[in-house]
């Protein structure tokens, strides 16, 4: 997973943001990338004067400074008479400083000499602190710790100056039209095809910083530039999103976040089904805009109540109609309605080989056929929970996984014909301990939520009972050693006035102390009256209702 972070800085900010909000404190290794040795030796002295020296290593083209000579020289006497040792120089520098940084050092900063032919999997924090013009240069710096072998997710911090026009429009550039931090499409070997040349490009932009002056300038050759660039974007994007659909299973399709349908937005499984079933219950009562995910009510279909017509829209950041989702009450009355459908048993036709996604799982299943139910799991305590169970097996006696009940309805289906009485009878007895392992499995699940809730919510309760005592432990320790050294000086004291003034200091002292060992006391039956409703919440967990409801069952055939 890559997540990717723009700071929008001025010069005064740049220092002080890099330091504080950047820049980890913890063991996270960060490559910086600069593209100077002057920016690298700039970096290097002002993060070796806060705090981080000798956490630092560097990596550039000639890497002849005395830490780089130092490491070297370390790792290869560590290395001696082993076959990690090339003899090459270059190479052997190269491996001795990325050991180091994997080892030793918390920071690399390096030249673009990094940004290809080294493996930084350990590394989990990108920083462009200047930020490339040539979007494949920026995919080869990623490309370093986003690789096999990464066990976090990549984080991805580019920098632009907010003050330079050309620089704000080149990482636009990037952003809005190569979508380079948006995505896998955005970092395609397709999508970056389109401009032929980074470094072509990288020689048309730094054209319009040598030739524009005013901000005026900058942006109409930008403008022009990207207009340029436009179709040849959009076309490789499509073709990348093609090839995808056609070689890659409909699971990798929804983690990319690529619709089917090649609509307009994206939609979550979730909101796909809001969408189906609302098509279905509305059939003629509404116009559909199957690309906008949008529609319109042609007639109320709850006329009793008083029904907006539309539009109503699925998706983000829709100012200009009902935002549909789970919650509207439009969809709320349609899934209500839905709900209390009682469905007959029947044979259903999946078809999967018209079907435009691979979907691996399946494959085994086509031509067979067998039997498949849906149920409903209540478990009601202090909360209620619905679970769908779907049960499934072949007319062989395989059963199917739940995941593969659930993909049978992402295909287009037929149904053929209703089934007589006594078959769906026989399908239940067989349906019978696959139901019991289910829903025992779903209770089981809950219960140990239930359990890790409780040992958290102990351990939050134990620490805060902990802090707490260890502070006024403290206070009480401090104060008890003020009071000694009051009552040493007031021993001291000649004159009565003052002897007895100090003596009323040490009594409202000593009056303090009292009260803070009170508060101690009363602190830990707070954490004892908290830990008795605690385990009442959790004995009414344990105390569960569980109840079953048959959805449907049908006979299903794959073909």
């Amino acid at each position: 997973f890559l997540l990717f972070l723009t700071l929008y800085l001025s010069e005064s900010t740049l220092t002080s943001m890099f330091l504080k909000d950047v820049l980890p404190t913890d063991p996270v290794k960060a490559i910086i990338f600069g593209e100077s040795r002057i920016t690298q030796d700039y970096l290097l002295r002002l993060l070796s004067e806060n705090s981080y020296q000798g956490k630092i290593v560097l990596f550039n083209g000639s890497n002849n400074d005395s830490k780089s000579k130092e490491v070297y020289q370390a790792w290869i006497k560590e290395h001696k008479d082993t076959d990690k040792i090339t003899g090459s120089k270059t190479a052997d520098m190269r491996a001795a400083l990325v050991d180091y940084f994997k080892d030793e050092a918390q920071i690399m900063i390096a030249t673009e000499a990094a940004a290809e032919g080294i493996n930084l999997q350990f590394c989990s924090l990108v920083i462009n602190y200047d930020l490339p013009w040539n979007p494949q240069r920026i995919e080869q710096r990623i490309g370093r710790c986003h690789r096999y072998g990464q066990k976090y997710d990549v984080v991805v911090i580019n920098f632009v100056n907010r003050k330079n026009a050309a620089d704000k429009r080149v990482y636009e550039l990037l952003d809005q039209k190569f979508n380079l931090f948006k995505g896998v499409f955005g970092a395609s070997d397709e999508v970056l095809g389109t401009i032929e040349s980074g470094v072509d490009f990288e020689k048309r932009i730094a054209n319009i910083y040598q030739t524009c002056r005013t901000e005026e300038e900058i942006n109409t050759a930008f403008d022009k530039l990207q207009n340029e660039m436009d179709q040849n974007i959009q076309s490789g994007l499509k073709d990348a999103r093609q090839k995808l659909l056609e070689n890659f299973d409909a699971e990798v399709h929804e983690k990319l976040k690529v619709n089917l349908r090649e609509s307009k937005e994206y939609l979550d499984c979730y909101e796909r089904w809001l969408w189906d079933i609302t098509r279905h219950y509305l059939g003629d009562m509404a116009d559909f805009a199957e690309g906008e995910y949008s529609f319109m009510l042609k007639v109320n279909p709850f006329p009793k109540e008083e029904i907006h017509p539309g539009p109503y829209r699925i998706g983000k950041n829709i100012e200009d109609a009902n935002i549909y989702r789970p919650g509207h009450p439009l969809a709320q009355r349609i899934l209500a309605k839905v709900k209390d459908c009682r469905l007959p048993e029947a044979e259903i036709v999946f078809d999967y080989s018209n079907n435009p996604a691979i979907i691996s799982m399946l494959k085994p299943l086509v031509g067979q056929s067998g039997w498949l139910m849906a149920v409903n799991l209540t478990v009601e305590s202090l909360e209620s929970e619905d679970h769908v169970i779907l049960l499934g097996f072949c007319d062989d006696g395989l059963s199917l996984e739940q995941e593969q009940c659930q993909r049978l309805f992402s295909l287009p289906a037929e149904i053929k014909e209703r089934i007589p009485s006594d078959k769906p009878a026989e399908a239940r007895e067989k349906f019978e301990p696959l139901q019991h392992a289910a829903e025992e499995e779903i209770v089981q699940g809950i219960a140990k939520r239930n359990g890790n809730f409780f040992d958290a919510e102990l351990e939050k309760l134990d620490k805060w009972a902990e802090d707490v005592k260890e502070s006024l432990e403290m206070e009480l320790k401090k104060l008890s050693i003020d009071i000694k050294a009051k009552k040493t000086e007031a021993k001291k004291i000649l004159k009565l006035e003052d002897k007895v003034k100090t003596q009323r200091q040490i009594k409202d002292m000593e009056k303090k102390r009292n009260t803070m060992r009170r508060d101690l006391y009363q602190m830990q039956d707070e954490v004892d009256e908290r830990k008795e409703k605690l385990i009442a919440e959790i004995e009414g967990r344990l105390r569960q209702k569980v109840q079953s409801t048959e959805l449907f069952l049908i006979k299903w055939k794959l073909s």
